[in-house]
Parts: C-alpha cells; sequence; structure tokens
C-alpha cells in the first residue's frame, strides 16, 4: 500500500502536469492565431507563444523528464522558430540533417545484425518461413485497404475539382517512365550488399540478411557460433548506439519542424488546405477504424500499446522519415513484449511491404492528379491504378517525400499528366509526416499482430540494453 505521502506528492504532480497542459494549451492556440497579426497584437501573440513553449520544456524538464515528451517540446518549439525566425529556422536545418545521418548509420547494421541473428538463432526455418507468409498476408491486407480508404477519401471529396494548375508550371515536371513489376521484382535482390548499405535500399538488405541466416543455420553448429555471436553482439551494440542518437532527437525535431514551417510559411495552405484536412481525416479513419480494431480482434493491450508507440510516431511525424523511428520503433515494440526474433524480421519487411500511410496517400493524390487535369477516372481504370499502387509503394519508405516519385512512375503508368503533381510539392511536406507516422504506427502494430498470431507475445524476458533505452 502506497503511503500518505507518496499519494499526497503522486496527486500534486498530476496537478501541476494539468495546470502546465491547460495554460499551454491556452497560450499557444491563441499565440498562433495572432501570428499574422501587426503590432500589438503580433507582440502579445509573440509571447504567448515563447510561454506555451516554456511551459511544455517544465513539463517535460520536471514532471515527465522522458524522451518523448521533450520531442513534444522541440515540435512546437519548431513551430515557433519558424514563424518568427524563419531565417534562423532555415539555416538550423543541418541540426535535423545531423539527427538523420547519425540514424542513417545505425539502419543497415541494425536490421543486419538483428535478422542473421533472429532466423540463425531460431533454429526452425520453417517456422521462419511461416512467419514470413502470415507477415505478408497481413501486410497486403492492410494496404489493400488502405487503398481503398485513399481512393474513397479523393472520391467523395473532390478536392482537386476546380483548382487551376498556375499557367507558368505547365510542361514544367518530365513524365516519368512507367514502373514495371520486373523491374521492381529484380530491384529486391542486391548486386552488392555494400552498395546496398550505402544507398539506403532496406528491402535489398534485408533479402541478403535473411538469405545469410538461413546459410548460417545450415551452417554446422561450432563453425556457425562465432558468426552468431558476432551478429548478435553487434546487434545488442547497436542498439546501445540508438540510445545516445536519440537523445539527439528533440533538437533533430525541433530543426525539421522549424524548417518546414519557414520554407512553407502558413499561407501556402490556404488553396490546398482542403486536400490536407481531407488527408489528415482519411488518415485518421483509417487508424481509428481499422488499425484499432485489428488491435482489440490480437486482444493486445492497447493503452500499453498506445504508449509504446507514441515515441517512434512523434519521431516520423516530425522528420518525415520512416527510417528515423525504425531503431526506437524496434525498442519500443520489444519493451513491449514482441520477441526480437520477430522484430527483426516483421518491421523490416514492412518497410517496403506495410506502408499503410504512404499508400492511402498515393490513392488519393492519383485521384487528386485526375480531377486537377480534368480527366475521369471510371471503376476499372481506378481498380487497375490500385493493382500499380500496390506493387510500385513498395520500398518507398526511408528518405522524406519519396513518395513524389513513385506518384510521378504511376503517372507515366496510367498516362495522366504528370504536372498537376507539381500542385502537390506545396504542401507535400506536411503530408509526408502524417503518411509516415501512419507508416510506423501500422509497422509496430503488425508487429505486435505476428508476434500473437505466433503464440510468441510477453513470452520472452526483454534485454537489458532496451530496458535501459526505456528509462531515459
Amino acid at each position: 500500500m502506497p503511503s500518505d505521502n507518496s499519494l499526497n506528492t503522486s496527486l500534486g504532480s498530476i496537478r501541476r502536469e494539468i495546470a502546465l497542459w491547460v495554460l499551454a494549451a491556452l497560450a499557444l492556440p491563441v499565440g498562433f492565431a495572432l501570428a499574422p497579426a501587426q503590432g500589438t497584437a503580433h507582440s502579445v501573440g509573440l509571447v504567448l507563444r515563447i510561454g506555451g513553449v516554456l511551459l511544455l520544456a517544465g513539463w517535460a524538464a520536471f514532471i515527465r523528464p522522458r524522451l518523448t515528451p521533450w520531442i513534444v517540446v522541440g515540435m512546437v518549439a519548431g513551430v515557433e522558430l519558424g514563424l518568427d525566425a524563419p531565417s534562423v529556422a532555415i539555416g538550423s536545418h543541418f541540426l535535423s540533417n545531423i539527427f538523420l545521418r547519425l540514424v542513417k548509420t545505425v539502419v543497415a547494421p541494425l536490421i543486419l545484425a538483428t535478422l542473421i541473428s533472429g532466423i540463425a538463432g531460431h533454429g526452425d526455418l520453417k517456422s521462419v518461413g511461416r512467419m514470413g507468409w502470415k507477415s505478408l498476408l497481413y501486410f497486403e491486407v492492410l494496404t489493400t485497404i488502405a487503398l481503398v480508404v485513399g481512393l474513397a477519401a479523393a472520391n467523395i471529396s473532390k478536392a482537386g475539382v476546380g483548382l487551376a494548375m498556375p499557367a507558368e508550371l505547365v510542361g514544367s515536371v518530365p513524365s516519368a517512365a512507367p514502373m514495371h513489376w520486373q523491374e521492381f521484382l529484380e530491384h529486391v535482390f542486391p548486386e552488392n550488399i555494400a552498395k546496398s548499405i550505402a544507398d539506403g535500399q532496406v528491402l535489398q538488405v534485408a533479402v541478403f540478411a535473411a538469405i545469410f541466416g538461413m546459410a548460417l543455420a545450415m551452417t554446422p553448429r561450432d563453425k556457425a557460433e562465432p558468426v552468431l555471436r558476432l551478429t548478435e553482439g553487434l546487434s545488442e551494440t547497436m542498439f546501445r548506439f540508438t540510445n545516445i542518437v536519440m537523445y539527439v532527437a528533440p533538437v533533430g525535431v525541433m530543426s525539421a519542424m522549424a524548417f518546414t514551417i519557414a520554407k512553407m510559411g502558413p499561407g501556402v495552405l490556404v488553396h490546398l488546405g482542403k486536400l490536407l484536412l481531407v488527408f489528415y481525416g482519411a488518415a485518421l479513419f483509417f487508424i481509428l477504424f481499422v488499425l484499432v480494431p485489428v488491435a482489440l480482434l490480437a486482444k493486445l493491450p492497447l493503452r500499453r500499446l498506445m504508449q509504446h508507440i507514441s515515441g517512434p510516431a512523434a519521431i516520423a511525424f516530425a522528420t518525415a522519415a520512416s527510417e528515423a523511428a525504425l531503431p526506437r520503433a524496434m525498442e519500443e515494440m520489444e519493451a513491449f513484449g514482441v520477441p526480437r526474433r520477430i522484430l527483426s524480421f516483421v518491421i523490416p519487411a514492412g518497410y517496403s511491404f506495410n506502408l499503410d500511410g504512404s499508400t492511402l496517400y498515393l490513392a488519393m493524390a492519383m485521384v487528386f492528379v485526375a480531377q486537377v487535369a480534368n480527366v475521369p477516372l471510371g471503376i476499372g481504370t481506378q481498380l487497375f491504378m490500385m493493382g500499380t499502387l500496390m506493387l510500385a509503394s513498395k520500398g518507398v519508405a526511408g528518405v522524406p517525400r519519396a513518395v513524389l516519385v513513385v506518384l510521378l512512375a504511376t503517372a507515366g503508368t496510367l498516362r495522366l499528366p504528370s504536372e498537376p503533381i507539381l500542385v502537390l510539392l506545396g504542401i507535400d511536406a506536411l503530408m509526408d509526416m502524417g503518411r509516415t507516422a501512419t507508416n510506423v504506427i501500422g509497422n509496430c502494430l503488425a508487429s505486435a499482430v505476428v508476434a500473437r498470431w505466433e503464440g510468441a507475445l510477453f513470452e520472452e524476458p526483454v534485454t537489458p540494453a532496451v530496458i535501459a533505452a526505456m528509462q531515459e
């Protein structure tokens, strides 16, 4: 039983937290609303915005001294910096680049080590194969639903109807060459693992690691043991490396958000606000009415799952790069109870095959492009477009705004004009944050569902490195 003193201390902390949040919730919206104002109103707005940021910083420093609250502070501070000091915000963009560079150094060795040790240490290759087809089946079902939601949102909202493209932009975007399924399958397999790592080809690295892990599992135990110990040691080291890098996350997040706001400006959303709202509405609908029911059907503890997903999702939202959240996502889901052998297969594979947010956005964007160009799309054409996007969307995670390449390629396949895609460039950074966060949420959930499907959820102890990371 807790003592009266400890209970009073806990209640006092809760009251202070609520008070800080209420004050910040009052100050920040009014402050941001007064940002375009002039004179005294602008000064009042500036004081309110800075005060709101300081209140959140106090909350993160004294009440919730954890990484995720500081990421929230970084996001809000970045918005303020982008609004009131755009030149400083643009000049500070190198900080987010440093953070992304550090994270990118983690991704390839982490995937290699965890996937190889997960397969080779598993011993039962038939079980790995079973887990593989279960994962792929889950990925394809969820991404198909995401495509349907995106198509429905674009067709119902008609966000692109009546939006005329500026005349000076016509003809300035070159049409992309069609993307064929043979080229995709060929691209899956690495020709040089060093080149795949250098180019950030996550799927190629995962394929190499999977084949290497199977070969190691078939190697005589006395020969395989040193290599297996090496990969397990590398995996443990890279998780600790990630813990160090994550100390920089709030600064990197602040810099990324500030740069986005300074470059785009609030006025750029006037003509494309409807599309932005429809996209986020569709993404929220997908999370609430697809992902949450999946979690409930898998009998996952929803509140605890949300606590572990919130950190990676916040990093993904702010940086608009799925790979920036990958190391933290793997740590959080292992702490949740997903065995590393399952994590090391499902999450890397999901980064190429389970991009729920990207596929939802791509379906919406292609219909939007057709609406802007005044090109009608029949049911048959949209079904063909779903199949094309299902293939073209594989492997676009990892680099901010990489889906624009897929949009150009799909426009070429469907013989749609590519010029309207320029209309999307104005708000693509803000779109990218939402779709990347949805990708990460979907992949974290997928690892838990597959672990439940395999009967392995909550069955293995969490490694000391991950326990240490959760205490940061």
